[in-house]
């Protein structure tokens, strides 16, 4: 049964033939008393409420009533309908424990993937560990590590739902892995899967590249252009580096997100679009919404799930399994006869603490398999390619050992740099970053 709060008659009458329709039974009622009464008696599987009633119009008779609600029934999911002056308030109920929020008037079909997600999402299923069994898509996340099971069983759950998904973590833990397997285990997995980076895209292209523009919209549209979001439609959009998004960029981001609706350059006609939405970010977006340099609203509705990715030296465990797989990949790759690692060199491995996470891992694996072109590979050869932890006189104990993580990072650029002439291209990949990512890191280390 779901049950719909709302002191609109009209409303709460399209709703309930809305979901009657759609084979659910309905309860509906004007008020937060009644709707308490109801509670108390039944369990409904979901609520659908409004934030203002008609004795309340700055919604804090609706925000008693949520908390309420979640006090008697804490797993239950509740959507929220606001309209979109409203929508601070809407932020406040997700803060208070809301699952997610509408805005009026909704789009039904938009309505109903909301409500189907997100009693898919409450259900209590048992997820086995062993989900490859059951054709779980890996996308090449090799680990076998507690921390890495627990992600892979989300995403095993959550990929068959339409729920927008924000991956969090260090800079090089493998946010666009994750992003790929939600989607290849996804209802939308026949469909495109777009990235975007959201970090190389100035204020000024922003529409243009993610919205498209018509010939002629401005001086230099000198033909039409397909945005990444028309390119994503029926499939998944991945928005990465969303913390570098300017505020003036969010709020045209927030509306496309909401309404699945943008206009394209030149053409004022709203166009429909139907994606699955999923970002990542290594910046704190918590914070960043604190000191309002991120919209609150946008936080909400981009992270209606969460996986966090630890870093690699919080599953160390891994790295074993990791390392044979770059080095098989290498292999592979330069037609190179297949290489085996002492057990000092796993240990070796294993006790640097890689800022750049798996990044760093396999540009070190694959340096040192090329330059020492060896079958067995030990500890030395690998401290021989970790240049920026040595001095030059001995191999310290610990190579970090007077270095900061800048000075780190500075000097392996500039060693980049020297070993590929300076051919900026060369060097992002050998680092594995973008071109605007080097362009940055070098002026923030005064670099030429």
């Amino acid at each position: 049964m779901i049950l719909v709060i709302d002191d609109d008659n009209a409303i709460r009458t399209s709703l309930s033939l809305l979901l009657k329709r759609a084979g659910y039974e309905v309860k509906a009622v004007s008020m937060p008393k009644e709707a308490m009464e109801i509670i108390r008696s039944y369990t409904p599987r979901m609520i659908l409420m409004d934030m203002n009633f008609s004795l309340s119009t700055d919604g804090v008779e609706g925000l008693t009533l949520l908390k309420q609600v979640k006090i008697f029934l804490p797993d239950v999911p509740v959507i929220l309908m606001t309209a979109w002056g409203s929508i601070e308030l809407a932020v406040q109920g997700m803060q208070a424990g809301a699952f997610d929020f509408i805005t009026k008037p909704w789009h039904n079909t938009m309505l109903m993937q909301r409500i189907e997600t997100a009693l898919k999402l409450t259900e209590k299923k048992e997820v086995s560990d062993t989900i490859e069994s059951n054709g779980f898509d890996r996308s090449s996340i090799i680990g076998k590590s507690k921390a890495l099971t627990d992600i892979l069983n989300t995403i095993h759950r959550i990929a068959p739902t339409n729920a927008p998904v924000l991956i969090t973590g260090e800079s090089g833990t493998g946010k666009e892995l994750i992003a790929e397997a939600i989607h290849r285990n996804s209802q939308r997995c026949n469909k495109p899967f777009v990235k975007v980076n959201l970090g190389g895209i100035s204020q000024s292209l922003f529409e243009s590249e993610m919205f498209g523009h018509k010939k002629g919209a401005f001086t230099d549209a000198t033909s039409d252009r397909t945005g990444r979001f028309e390119m994503a439609d029926k499939g998944t959009i991945f928005l990465d580096e969303l913390g570098e998004l300017d505020l003036n960029c969010q709020v045209k981001m927030l509306r496309v997100l909401q309404e699945q609706t943008f206009e394209i350059l030149g053409d004022s006609r709203p166009h429909k679009v139907d994606v699955r939405v999923v970002c990542a970010t290594n910046a704190d977006l918590a914070a960043r919404v604190r000191e309002k340099t991120f919209r609150e609203d946008l936080f909400y509705r981009v992270n209606l799930i969460t996986i966090h990715l630890p870093a690699l030296r919080e599953r160390k465990d891994d790295i074993p399994l990791l390392v044979r797989y770059f080095a098989e990949r290498t292999c592979k790759a330069n037609n190179l006869t297949p290489v085996d690692f002492t057990d000092d060199a796993i240990s070796f491995l294993k006790s640097l603490p890689y800022p750049g996470n798996i990044r760093e891992l396999n540009n070190l694996v694959e340096r040192t398999l090329l330059i020492c072109n060896k079958k067995i590979l030990d500890a030395e050869d690998f401290k021989s390619q970790y240049q920026p932890m040595q001095n030059n006189t001995s191999v310290q104990a610990n190579p970090l050992q007077g270095y900061t993580l800048e000075e780190i990072e500075k000097q392996t650029i500039i060693q980049a740099l020297e070993k590929y002439d300076h051919n900026l291209s060369q060097v992002a990949q050998a680092l594995g970053i973008t071109r605007q990512s080097l362009y940055r890191r070098m002026e923030k280390f005064n670099i030429e």
